[in-house]
């Protein structure tokens, strides 16, 4: 079984293509997916598949036309999955399973548009958690609203104040974001994750301290701030040295060009 496992992507993916059904396009069951990748429980492997739709979502992409609810033979939860979201699954797989690396080696070599922005799972990843990022601003920015913020410029900069102990016009020049580029978009993975739970907590602690007023929010905007970055501190890294990362638009853009670049292998031939 781990032979033939190993086998699946390797080379020119053969095994793993034959597993493909095609009709009007081509097709992979979940299940055999899970297989293919090593998973022995379809529980944790649908948090691979959950991250990947939300991937979909944030993208803009049709999530049904990539991943269609179905059963399998035996009338258990399944999935039809185009090649697009199998790359996406194996993007968001669990990288310490070997076919899962195996899997996403094989996707990077599938799209001219891979090789540069997304054979890192990583980015992938990024980008989900920047879609996230910006849900939570809106939703922060609503309750800050209602706790009496009039200058959410003021109030936003006092969370970055508490994370990374310096404003975010310091913050900016430290990091050498350049100029015009939205900071969240040059984020590394943990970065983005450090900052999704400090707005997340904010607004939390707003509505649960039934906070009013301009500068108790900002002050419990500095206070979150200030705790995550103990967090961060604790586990090794002040989050204002981290380095930038590449131009998630660019992330972005690479996605998109390898869904249409996967629809153009599966397309049917004439």
């Amino acid at each position: 079984m781990t032979e033939e496992l190993a086998r699946y992507f390797d080379g020119d993916g053969e095994l793993f293509e034959k597993q493909g059904v095609s009709n009007g396009g081509k097709h992979w069951m979940a299940r055999q997916l899970m297989a293919m990748l090593g998973y022995d429980s379809f529980e944790a492997f649908s948090q691979a598949i959950n991250r990947a739709i939300g991937t979909c979502t944030t993208l803009g992409i049709p999530v049904l036309e990539n991943f269609q609810q179905t059963t399998s033979g035996d009338g258990l939860q399944d999935y039809k999955l185009s090649r697009f979201a199998c790359y996406l699954v194996a993007m968001n797989g669990d990288i310490r399973k070997p076919y899962v690396a195996a899997a996403q080696a094989y996707f990077a070599t599938l799209a001219e548009a891979a090789h540069r922005y997304i054979q890192d799972a990583n980015n992938v990843e990024r980008v989900q958690i920047r879609g996230e990022v910006s849900e939570r601003e809106k939703s922060l920015s609503s309750t800050a609203k209602a706790a009496g913020v009039e200058n959410y410029a003021y109030f936003q900069n006092a969370g970055y104040r508490g994370m990374y102990n310096m404003d975010l016009w310091k913050l900016k020049k430290l990091k050498g974001l350049p100029k015009g580029k939205t900071l969240l978009d040059f984020m590394d993975k943990r970065e983005l994750a450090g900052n999704l739970f400090r707005l997340t907590e904010t607004d939390a602690k707003l509505k649960n301290d039934n906070v009013r007023g301009q500068k108790p929010a900002e002050n419990v905007a500095e206070h979150v701030g200030k705790k995550v970055r103990s967090i961060m501190i604790e586990n090794g890294t002040r989050p204002e040295m981290i380095p930038l990362a590449g131009d998630i638009k660019k992330v972005r853009s690479g996605l998109i060009q390898t869904l249409k670049g996967f629809l153009r292998l599966d397309r049917p031939k004439e």
